[in-house]
């Protein structure tokens, strides 16, 4: 042995892991799991929504670019496959979207005018029914006259505020609208007796139209405005009743009317 020989002497450090990081696989995770929650809110809040808002939505899906009527699915016209045609809606289907979207204004017309100051102390007067033309609004008078002066077309505040809260929600559809006025079987006996309950009667639409207009109803929608006298009574048990004397507005199907009567129930008890 070479006692001048150096001896190399060679130290192999054993490298710690510890606690490093594990990686992305945790924000995969997560974020399947984010996405997992909004599948479930979505699907919780699409089962709670009416049939014509998940007919809206099928049909985005359906035709997402809206080209159904067009050859192919191409964003240049001519080109591409043909698209699929979209699944026509049956009638009964159809029947109850019509059914459901004015069912659904009719709640928010009443829930509107209970936050008018002047609907507590009139609450009874005011009908809200679907019937088989459309959505009914029925404004029933009393002995002193709540919606118009007694005898007269001239309307009282009550009157003004409530119709034109009643337009300004008829005009959020595009369905036509009617006014209908109607008396008791009281003669009228004002003015020489050439002002008759059919002038009166007709007045009272006419007048309630205005209203309708000024809180919005666009003219394009008012199909009729009809004085009845006391031709249609509501009470024909008893015609001298006051809540024979009455305006009605009603916004129509937009085809052809039901042939039943589905009562909202009124926004209080007759």
């Amino acid at each position: 042995m070479n006692k001048d020989r150096e001896t190399i002497i060679i130290v192999r450090k054993r490298k710690s892991h510890g606690h490093g990081h594990h990686g992305g696989a945790w924000k995969v995770a997560f974020a399947d799991f984010m996405t997992s929650m909004m599948a479930l809110f979505l699907v919780l809040w699409l089962i709670t929504q009416s049939s014509d808002v998940k007919s809206a939505i099928a049909g985005y899906f359906q035709d997402p670019l809206g080209r159904a009527d067009e050859f192919g699915s191409s964003i240049i016209p001519g080109e591409g496959a043909q698209a699929a045609n979209p699944r026509p809606i049956p009638q009964p289907q159809i029947t109850d979207l019509r059914r459901d979207r004015l069912q659904m204004l009719g709640e928010r017309i009443k829930q509107a005018l209970a936050k008018s100051a002047y609907f507590g102390d009139i609450a009874s007067q005011i009908e809200i029914e679907l019937t088989g033309e459309g959505l009914r609004i029925s404004l029933l008078e009393d002995s002193s006259g709540v919606f118009f002066e007694t005898g007269s077309a001239h309307p009282r505040p009550a009157g003004v505020a409530l119709l034109g809260i009643i337009g300004e929600h008829l005009a959020t559809l595009p369905n036509d609208v009617v006014v209908d006025g109607y008396t008791d079987a009281v003669p009228y006996s004002a003015q020489g007796g050439t002002y008759t309950n059919w002038e009166l009667s007709a007045d009272r639409a006419n007048t309630s139209r205005r209203i309708l207009v000024a809180g919005g109803l666009r003219e394009g929608q008012m199909a009729e405005v009809r004085g009845h006298a006391d031709n249609d009574l509501r009470l024909p048990s008893d015609p001298r009743a006051p809540s024979n004397r009455r305006v009605t507005i009603t916004m129509l199907f937009d085809e052809v009317p039901l042939p039943v009567t589905d009562s909202l129930g009124a926004t209080a008890a007759r």
